[in-house]
């Protein structure tokens, strides 16, 4: 298993702008997940945070860890329910041990983790048999100092464990290397470049989450120039953003650095696209066509992609037929955000607007309605009725998302990790 170079964010009382312009700029520069955490044992202040989780989760790729005061199994239950693929309780706050073997029931031991202070040496290792006895998976272990004496302890302990360390006076392969560690939990990368610390560990023989190419530049056709024509699409929407050129060393600086880099023609140098404008494209996947002779580049665009302003290059209609779009995705979104039009600008005489003036209650009763009769029309042998009634359906299920503050990048994002 690959090790883990996990960032960290202390919430409390942090600017919210704040914190999730640096959630999104580790998930941006390489950071294999994201730790989030806010103890405040203020039932206001943990709602607070639970939904700035959530806000962070549905905008960023890389799995989330949230630490929290946990008083009762809810509490574990609301942070799981933001999309946080785990939780992280604190040893000296942890006031319910029920909760945790109750959410360890509920949700799977590998959801659970306890913050302990290690001494330094682990020396209150014998406290941890009571959260192996809960069902706990592992540690977060902090204020660790190298030694024999912690080694052989954390050996004895037979958790997994994440150190949580400022790397101020340890050094980061070496606690990378420790056998039972899953990865290092760290705010040390805040301002630095984490893949450069990430090949660093790989050139020690870490096996850590790099970018590689399984395709050498020798093994592409290239132009007359030495150059393969690259075509960026957004990784989500699909939509295709520029077209541009690479030479070798842009491509290996791309591989290397997880930033869209290409090489300027017109002004025969180097080009990382976003060093001048801030409109950077982080690179998710590395496609090449049947010929080997263009690359498809999936990438998170920040800002525009075109040096105009606008969001894509290709925004001149020079001829269009009129098509009848079927893209799932795209009339999904399209019919929620209409819906979620109506609620925010409300139409006279529109249904919609009756069912948001109605309220909760109402919409509920709709959608069991709604369910019923698709129930009913799976039963009759005419397919036709079923897809009506599906579409009613799905409707009124949409009208809930917007009425209780979902969409669908929410629902995506949960069914992606069932997967």
């Amino acid at each position: 298993m690959k090790k883990k170079l996990i960032a960290y964010i202390n919430a409390e009382n942090e600017i919210r702008g704040s914190v999730i312009n640096r959630a999104e700029k580790y998930d941006h520069e390489g950071a294999d997940q994201l730790f989030l955490y806010n103890y405040s044992k203020d039932e206001a202040t943990r709602d607070s945070f639970l939904a700035l989780a959530k806000k962070i989760i549905h905008s960023i790729d890389i799995p989330v860890v949230l630490g929290l005061y946990v008083s009762k199994f809810e509490d574990i239950k609301k942070a799981l329910y933001t999309g946080a693929v785990r939780v992280v309780v604190k040893e000296t706050i942890l006031d319910n041990q029920f909760a945790i073997k109750e959410a360890t029931d509920r949700f799977g031991a590998d959801r659970i983790f306890v913050e302990v202070d290690s001494h330094g040496d682990f020396s209150n290792v014998k406290d941890i048999q009571k959260l192996k006895d809960m069902g706990v998976y592992g540690i977060l272990l902090k204020h660790v100092v190298i030694s024999d004496t912690l080694i052989e302890n954390m050996k004895k302990s037979e958790m997994s464990i994440i150190i949580r360390d400022a790397l101020i006076r340890n050094d980061l392969a070496e606690l990378m290397s420790l056998d039972q560690v899953l990865g290092v939990a760290t705010n040390h990368f805040e301002h630095k470049v984490i893949m450069k610390a990430k090949y660093a560990l790989k050139d020690k023989g870490i096996d850590v989450e790099t970018y590689e190419s399984m395709l050498s530049f020798s093994d592409f056709k290239l132009n007359s120039d030495g150059m393969i024509p690259v075509i960026a699409q957004d990784y989500r929407t699909g939509e295709v953003l520029m077209m541009a050129y690479m030479n070798e060393e842009a491509f290996d600086k791309t591989i290397k650095t997880g930033r869209m880099t290409y090489w300027s023609r017109s002004r025969e140098e180097l080009w990382c696209k976003g060093d001048t404008s801030g409109h950077y494209q982080f690179v998710k996947s590395l496609t090449i066509d049947c010929d080997n002779d263009t690359l498809l580049a999936r990438v998170h665009q920040v800002g525009a992609a075109c040096h105009t302003g606008n969001r894509s290059c290709f925004f001149t209609t020079i001829m269009k037929k009129e098509i009848n779009d079927r893209n799932p995705f795209n009339v999904f979104e399209e019919v929620y955000n209409i819906i979620k039009s109506r609620k925010e600008r409300p139409k006279e005489g529109s249904y919609t607007n009756y069912l948001f003036d109605k309220g909760l209650d109402k919409i509920l009763k709709k959608c069991g309605e709604e369910a019923t009769e698709m129930v009913i029309a799976a039963k009759n042998p005419d397919a036709e009725e079923l897809k009506y009634e599906i579409s009613d359906f799905l409707y009124h299920m949409m009208v809930l998302m917007v009425e209780c503050g979902l969409d669908w990048d929410d629902v995506v994002k949960e069914l992606s990790n069932r997967r």
